[in-house]
């Protein structure tokens, strides 16, 4: 039986970018820093929800130099989407998050599901931060 999501990566430019970016500005706590000879496995999790790991990789292997590319583009264009971030106040957690310098695209606006503002990380990469009330179909109409 299936119990939750344990592990979820997310495409990085640098790990200790990235690392430095999500401990320091998104306040997760460093779980694994693994150094191979040509791989490096760096994961972080949010200190309430040590059973989520979230991977900061690199674009490449497994991924073939066809898909590696599409990633890198897709980075450097900036319109790579990583995840969602719960919050119970999402205009605050976003002031608190940009006066870090955390940078954003969209300031907190009123959804049909909620307040919803969207964040980059150091790569670049989307970060949905999401204040979710209860919502129905009806809702989007």
């Amino acid at each position: 039986m299936i119990t939750n999501i344990s592990l979820m990566s997310v495409f990085v430019n640098d790990i200790d970018e990235a690392l430095e970016f999500y401990t320091e500005k998104l306040g997760f706590v460093p779980k694994t820093d693994v150094k191979l000879a040509n791989f490096r496995w760096t994961t972080v999790h949010h200190p309430d929800h040590p059973e989520l790991e979230l991977q900061l990789a690199l674009p490449g292997p497994p991924l073939d130099e066809e898909d590696t590319s599409a990633v890198r583009r897709m980075m450097q264009k900036g319109t790579m989407h990583a995840f969602g971030i719960a919050t119970d106040d999402c205009r605050k957690t976003f002031a608190e998050l940009t006066a870090r310098g955390v940078e954003y695209l969209q300031e907190p606006s009123e959804r049909p599901y909620g307040v919803e503002a969207v964040l980059r990380d150091s790569s670049g990469n989307w970060l949905v931060l999401v204040e979710q009330r209860p919502y129905t179909g009806e809702d989007f109409s």
